[in-house]
């Protein structure tokens, strides 16, 4: 059965593009993945090893029913996965979405369309509470938040945590968070390991054991549109997202 999930934090430059598609790219050497890029950057794609400037059709084009999903994907052969591109067309997004009812469950009706053919569907949204982000949480089983330990991610991440419980409430009721990841931390700064440690008491087993490293290797993957999975297996970004791949897969083989 194909789970779909949501990468999600309305604080920019947390490293949520960047685990998206690693770890897109490293459940790929053992599962098939498909990954959505709902933002409008377009950061999913070019680090994907797509250029976002040469599509022919993007996320919009299904959003807006000018095109079928089926059509759009396409697939990385730097990450080993497919992509749903997405590009700086999502802008006018969400003011075409205002013309249609249910305008919430647009990404919904698209997904449906392919979901059966992956065991993962990656979205990942832009850095915004906004009607790209409620799409994607209506598309979604589950929410992945990385965010970084420091004391501004933490007051944003009740935001969010409100936006999830309102739209489990009135939209999806089986939108749930799948897990907090620990991005881009540095274990020599006190601060960060403060919030760690509040992280664990206030979500318990919602954070991940598996937390990602800052690491150079990882900040430079994207500029050769890469994961760092095949940019530099060998470096600490790498063993990070293989091992965070590696947890989800035991945590669903318990489930099951």
């Amino acid at each position: 059965m194909s789970k779909v999930i949501a990468l999600s934090n309305q604080k920019g430059g947390v490293g949520k593009t960047t685990t998206c598609i690693n770890l897109a790219a490293s459940l790929a050497t053992q599962k098939k993945i498909l990954v959505v890029d709902m933002d409008p950057q377009g950061n999913a794609t070019m680090a994907s090893g797509i250029d976002k400037y040469e599509l022919k059709a993007s996320t919009y084009d299904i959003l807006i029913d000018a095109a079928d999903p089926e059509s759009i994907i396409l697939h990385s052969d730097a990450g080993g996965y497919d992509i749903i591109p997405g590009n700086a067309d999502l802008t006018a997004a969400e003011v075409r979405l205002m013309e249609y009812l249910a305008r919430e469950s647009r990404l919904k009706n698209a997904i449906d369309k392919v979901k059966s053919r992956y065991d993962y569907v990656f979205i990942d949204c832009p850095p915004a509470l906004n009607l790209l982000t409620v799409n994607a949480l209506c598309a979604a089983d589950s929410v992945i938040i990385p965010m970084q330990c420091e004391y501004f991610a933490l007051e944003g991440i009740a935001d969010l945590m409100d936006t999830i419980q309102q739209i489990s409430k009135s939209i999806n009721p089986k939108l749930k968070i799948e897990g907090i990841l620990r991005t881009m931390f540095d274990n020599r700064a006190r601060l960060a390991n403060d919030v760690s440690e509040q992280l664990k008491i206030h979500f318990q087993d919602k954070i991940y054991k598996t937390i990602i490293p800052r690491n150079v290797r990882l900040a430079e993957s994207p500029s050769f549109g890469k994961p760092i999975l095949y940019y530099d297996k060998s470096s600490l970004g790498s063993r990070a997202y293989l091992a965070l791949a590696g947890e989800i897969l035991r945590k669903e083989q318990k489930v099951a």
